[in-house]
């Protein structure tokens, strides 16, 4: 096989148009993979292993008639809060155990019919609501590169997968870090896409739960490499159902493809918080990395003081967060603002 668990998602999809590999050959291979090393890391809780193998079958009867997709006959995983017909969406919430939607949200289905199998859903914290993946429905996610270190959250059970060579593609959802942080803990890649530029309905909240379309949360892909999030953007990218009228996009090709050249600024500090010694040293190391590839690397500060704009987004985070809750939790979210002037006393669970 000219291709391995941890090929990017566009090395494996121009082995099958090669047809160097079949689709049920990499389905198998991933199913093989989860099978040996999930039960340490917990990262896909919701496995759909026969699913896999019969789209990975029909994606293999395209290939041989000539047709094309994007994603045909890649297998990968998603991310347990969002919408797949018959399977859970529990969002790590034990009280929706029994909730299975009757249909595919709008981005599962934009990849389903790019030619992509499911091996299975990944998991995530209670709500989507922390740095972390662990709820009382699935259990608890760990990080490959540590066991006793959490892939961080939300969408820490698909940065642990990503990491493993569990999936080549996930995707993801963020309103507080929920790609960016697992990305950061796990050593892979996530993009928070601008808001509107993918649709967010579809998943947690429910479609059918009040407030099901938040403000400030978006859905975005993870993955291996920076080829292979724009692969599977271009695959999510449009307007939400309903608001299509008037919704255009118009991206320019990248500028560049090294970083020979580039200016780059390394902020070592950011107002009030100062990272440790340990992160220093990465930051460091990541600079000089950066500078032997060609880019200009130098130290600046920032021109302006970041707190006030953390102490709004913590508020805004704090409202959106607490929508649809009960109301005392909602009052107590509203005293803690109005008692805490320090924003990271207001930090809280990353949600989404």
């Amino acid at each position: 096989m000219s291709v391995d668990h941890f090929s990017t998602a566009t090395a494996l999809l121009s082995a099958l148009r090669a047809k160097e590999v079949s689709a049920v050959e990499l389905a198998r291979m991933y199913i093989q993979r989860i099978e040996d090393l999930d039960g340490a890391l917990n990262a896909i809780p919701v496995r759909t292993f026969d699913r896999a193998l019969a789209q990975a079958a029909a994606a293999d009867a395209q290939l041989a008639a000539g047709e094309a997709a994007p994603l045909l006959g890649l297998p990968m995983t998603l991310k347990e809060s969002c919408m797949v017909e018959g399977l859970p969406q529990t969002a790590g919430i034990e009280a929706f155990k029994g909730y299975v939607p009757a249909a595919d949200g709008d981005l599962p289905s934009r990849t389903f019919n790019a030619g992509a199998g499911l091996l299975g859903k990944t998991n995530i914290p209670v709500a989507l609501g922390d740095w972390q993946a662990d709820s009382p429905v699935y259990g608890r996610t760990n990080n490959p590169w540590d066991l006793s270190r959490t892939p961080g959250g939300s969408t820490g059970g698909g940065g642990a997968a990503l990491a493993a060579g569990l999936t080549p593609l996930e995707l993801g959802s963020d309103i507080g870090g929920s790609i960016r942080v697992p990305a950061a803990y796990c050593g892979v890649w996530g993009h928070r896409p601008t808001e509107t530029v993918i649709p967010r309905s579809g998943a947690f909240p429910m479609a059918d739960a009040p407030n099901a379309l938040f403000l400030m949360a978006v859905q975005g892909p993870l993955a291996r490499s920076a080829v292979d999030l724009e692969l599977y953007f271009d695959v999510l990218a449009g307007p939400e159902v309903g608001e299509d009228a008037g919704w255009r996009l118009d991206l320019p090709s990248s500028r560049a493809e090294t970083l020979d050249g580039f200016r780059i600024g390394v902020v070592r500090e950011i107002g009030e918080i100062r990272p440790s010694s340990q992160m220093l040293g990465r930051l460091d190391a990541l600079a000089g990395f950066l500078s032997d590839c060609g880019a200009h690397v130098e130290e600046v500060n920032l021109p302006f003081d970041p707190m006030p704009f953390m102490q709004e987004y913590v508020k805004l985070l704090v409202v959106l967060t607490s929508l649809g809750q009960p109301e005392e939790d909602r009052q107590a979210a509203a005293a803690e603002m109005r008692s805490q002037g320090d924003w990271q006393s207001l930090a809280m669970a990353d949600g989404m």
